[in-house]
Formats: structure tokens, sequence, C-alpha cells
């Protein structure tokens, strides 16, 4: 296939990465460990922790974790915010042979029962905030090892003592719970710092990350994410980045600001890999929804990286004070999970003098597979050009190139492309093709300078604040409820989160309302699958074999907001 979208390549990046320089995702983290031992690392409410030190601790993790009796490339589950344990816990899994699956802390008891289960996942290190959700499901699961985490642990004596108190007792942020057979992370540590870390001999093809996304059957899937998809998709996103960095004024050490969930492969790898990668120190945002708060403490810091959704773009800029801060060593705002709305980043270039640069990708491709050049200074509306090492062809219903400037289906093929989904053969081979292309569900038009535009979805997903809500699993938890005869959920534009979910019910109660459902959904799902709108119909759109039409509702709204 010709890469003829290379000819847009701006100066100095290269065609291709070789991601065999590393035998692993291990190799290419301890390599940063030795590199920049003396520099900081992370820092939260503070704390600083240096290269040395997250080495150190996610040794003494790492040699506890083995010492349990795991075999290799048994899973482990993480089910944290942004705090300074994540890095350490996701270093300690992946050095001692393991693989790491993120866990929304949020999550309902019923989503976290099917994805422990989904994985195997044999281990868990959870905050205390949320271990109230395990204690409802652990019993029938296959976790042997329960590490309860607080807030306060790797903050050090008499702060960590303050910060645990005050999320215990005044914030009251941690309900009662009662995990018998747990060890707390602070002990795990003591008894692995008399245990020695035994190397894994690790290949490209052993599994780094479960990656949780939705299904379009409803039941979310675990990307498998290979040391390889990894370690490749780290490498192109720091060869595409380099013009950006090389830019006056030269920074040695970025400081990055990872308000983005951990748990989510955006920040997985733009901010917690890549500023390992770079020598880099990510600024650990455990809450970004508290605006204020946020630019308190990115007054703090001079910041050179900041990679966000939309709608944290939009917070920021709504915010007074976050325009008094120094961006003079801004110099690289990476959007992502969903589209960037033009008017935020007009606004945005405006206030930081920084564009944002748009990219696209998803967890199946370790995310990124696309991006617009780092050194633009300008919002381009379109999702870039395909990374080092990356195809992309658009393709018909029928697996067949469409000509330039024609609309098909965007496929993305590269070193970062999953292995496919753990233990669904099926659904794995909807969404593979024959020559090795993963098709995205996104309708897209390549032009013939090689930028690429995504004009449609072909799947039902709602994009909600970059996170994959699947209609059918919204509504399998609606319909379950004795009040409700019909349901569909379609995604309906929104200024917040780009796109909010809206329901539709046929009551089957008629003393069934809003507010019983909304409270319903509550129980059921984390906040963003969470339906905003609620509408009662008679009846629903049908097809003659009488699946429910969600297109048709979706084009009722895009009828309305025309009329309007």
């Amino acid at each position: 296939m010709e890469k003829f979208w290379l000819q847009s390549y701006p100066q100095g990046v290269p065609a291709e990465i070789d991601y065999t320089q590393y035998t692993s995702l291990v190799h290419l983290l301890e390599e940063s460990f030795q590199k920049y031992a003396d520099r900081k690392a992370y820092v939260c409410m503070d704390k600083y922790l240096s290269y040395a030190e997250v080495d150190d601790l996610s040794k003494k993790f790492g040699a506890w974790l083995q010492n349990r009796g795991l075999e290799k490339g048994a899973r482990v589950a993480i089910m944290m915010p942004n705090i300074l344990q994540y890095p350490v816990v996701i270093a300690a899994v992946l050095r001692a042979g393991y693989t790491a699956v993120n866990v929304n802390p949020l999550y309902t008891p019923r989503e976290l029962e099917h994805q422990l289960n989904d994985s195997g996942a044999e281990a868990i290190v959870i905050l205390e905030n949320f271990a109230t959700t395990l204690q409802q499901v652990l019993s029938k699961t296959r976790i042997k090892h329960v590490v309860v985490t607080s807030m306060g642990d790797l903050m050090g004596g008499v702060k960590g003592m303050v910060v645990n108190f005050a999320v215990r007792h005044i914030k009251k942020m941690v309900p009662e719970f009662s995990l018998p057979t747990a060890i707390s992370f602070k002990q795990a540590l003591a008894d692995g710092s008399r245990l020695q870390l035994q190397a894994v001999k690790l290949t490209h093809d052993d599994i780094a990350f479960l990656q949780y996304t939705g299904g379009t059957t409803g039941v979310s899937k675990g990307a498998v994410l290979t040391h390889r998809n990894v370690t490749a998709n780290v490498l192109q996103n720091e060869a595409w980045a380099q013009p950006a960095l090389n830019k006056a004024p030269r920074v040695e050490a970025m400081t990055i600001v990872c308000a983005l969930p951990l748990y989510h492969i955006f920040a997985l790898t733009s901010c917690y890999l890549m500023g390992m990668r770079l020598g880099g120190m990510n600024i650990l945002i455990p809450n970004p929804r508290d605006i204020p708060g946020l630019v308190k403490t990115l007054s703090q810091h001079q910041i050179s990286m900041l990679p966000a959704v939309n709608t944290l773009y939009n917070g920021l800029l709504n915010n007074a004070d976050f325009a008094k801060l120094d961006f003079s060593l801004l110099k690289a705002c990476n959007g992502g999970g969903t589209a960037v709305q033009p008017a935020v980043a007009e606004r945005w270039k405006k206030v930081t003098g920084c564009a944002i640069i748009e990219g696209y990708g998803m967890s199946e491709t370790s995310p990124v597979a696309t991006c617009n050049p780092a050194d633009s200074d300008d919002f381009s509306g379109t999702i870039g050009l395909p990374l080092p090492s990356t195809e992309i062809a658009i393709l018909d219903d029928h697996g067949n190139r469409v000509p330039l400037g024609e609309s098909g289906e965007i496929a993305i093929r590269g070193p970062q492309v999953m292995q496919g989904y753990w233990n669904r053969a099926d659904e794995t081979a909807k969404v593979m093709t024959a020559d090795g292309f993963f098709k995205s569900g996104d309708i897209g038009i390549m032009e013939a300078n090689g930028f690429i535009r995504v004009v449609d979805r072909k799947k039902d997903m709602i994009l909600v604040s970059g996170f994959n809500v699947y209609p059918n699993e919204i509504e399998g938890v609606v319909a379950s409820h004795p009040g409700v005869l019909e349901c569909a959920c379609v995604g309906v534009p929104d200024d917040n989160s780009g796109e909010a979910v809206k329901l539709y019910v046929v009551k089957k109660d008629a003393k069934l309302t809003d507010e019983i459902l909304m409270s319903y959904c509550k129980e059921q799902l984390t906040s963003y699958k969470k339906p905003k709108y609620i509408e009662f119909r008679t009846e629903l759109p049908k097809s003659n074999v009488g699946k429910i039409l969600r297109r048709e509702l979706r084009d009722e709204k895009k009828e309305e907001k025309k009329a309007a």
C-alpha cells in the first residue's frame, strides 16, 4: 500500500519506527528508571516521587506479587483514581510478568463483577474509597489477593496520616467495608522489601494490558494489548511529538498534566508512558471535575504538555483564573477521546497561545492511530495523518477501498493494533480483516494530502466525554426494571460532554417516573453511562421484523434541531 500521506509529514518525523529496539515495555520503562533516576516522575497533592523511587517501590510490590504464587501472565486488576500508587502498581505488575487490567473506580458492583470475571483477574489493588463495591461481588469472582490502599499511603509520615484522616473522617469519602482477607498496600510494600523481584523473560507477544471497552453486544470486551502494541505506540507518539518538543524554548524535563484518568487508554499512553519515555513529570490529578482545584494545582507548575478531551479544555477555559497561568513553556496540547469543538479550539489558542492538536484512536489501537502535525499552529478540524508505521484504509461495506475523497469505514493497520478481544474470537473476527486491518466503526474521508476527516459513526456507540457508551448495555439494564416494557437509547449533542445519553421508554407500569428510572440507572451504571434525558412514549419505531430503529430516533433529534 503506497503511503502517499508521507508527503504531508513534518520535517524530521520518520516514516517508520523500530519497536524491536526494546524486548518489551518493561525494557523501555527500566531504561527510563536508570536514565532519569534523579528526576521527579510524579507529583500528587504536593508529594513528589522520583524515577528512582518509582523504580524501588515497583520492585518491592512486584516482588510481593510474585511471592503470591501467581503464574506469568496472571491478570491483576487496578481500581484507583490518579494517585501516586497507580504508576507504581502498573510498573510492578508489568515487571513481575503479569497483565494489568485497568478498572474504572466508579464502576457499579454489576460492572465490576463482569470485568473481574471476564478478565479472570486473580488479584486486585483498590483504593479504600471503592472497597465497598468490591465487597459486594468478591465472592462471585476468582480474586484470591486483595490489596487495599489509602489516599495518603505514599505521602509520607505526618502528611499521609493527615490526608487519610481528612478523606475518611472529614470528607467522609470512605464508605464502610469489610474485606477480611485483604492486606494493606503499605504492608505489601514492607513484605516486598524483604523479597527479591525475579526478572521475567518477556516478549513482544506477551500481554501487557487488558483494556476494556464497550461492546456492540452490550458486553464490555477486553482489548488484548501486547508489549509490542504498547511499546510501538509510545515510540510512534514520541516520533510524532518531536517537532513540538524541539520548538523554542527547549524544555529539558516536560511537565505533563495527567488530569485524564489513568485507567483510560488515552492517559495511560499519552501521560504515563510518554512521560516515562521523555523523562518528564506527571502532575496526577485525582479529581479533574474540581476545576478550581485543578487550576490551583496548575498554578504551582510551568506546564509543558496537556492531553485532554474537549470537555476538560472547555471547563478550564470557563474558569477565570485559568487565563492567569503562565503558558510560556506549553508545547503540546493533544485533543482526543472525542471530537474537539472548533469554538473551544479557537478560544484555547487565544488564551494559551498553543493550538490543540487533535488525534484519533481507541483502546484497540493502544490508542493513537492518526494525529495532526505536532507543530501545527492552527486547529484543522481533521484527525490528521497516519502515525509512523501505520496504514489507514477507507473501506466500503464489502471491504473494498474507496477512492480518495469518498466516505467509508476507517480501518487501521500497524504494530499498535490489538491482538484481538480477550476470549472473544467471534467479536475479533467482526472487526479484523484478513490482511490485518482493524475496522473502527467510524466513517471517514481521506483527502489527497492524506489528512482524514471523521464524518459519522457506523456503530450506535455514544461518545460521552471520550468514553464509549454502548446502547445495548444501557438498554439491557433499563429493560430489567419491572416498570419498563420497551426502551431504546441514542446519543444526542451536548455542549459539555460532546454527546449525552437519551433514553426512550415505553411503560409497563403507569406509575413509573423518570425519577424512579434515573435512580435505578444510578445504582446499575457508572456516571458517564447514565441517561441525561428520559422520554416516555407509547411506542418505539421498529423495522418490519420488529427491531427497534435507533437511527430513526436519532434522525428525529436532527430534524428537531434543524427546525429550531
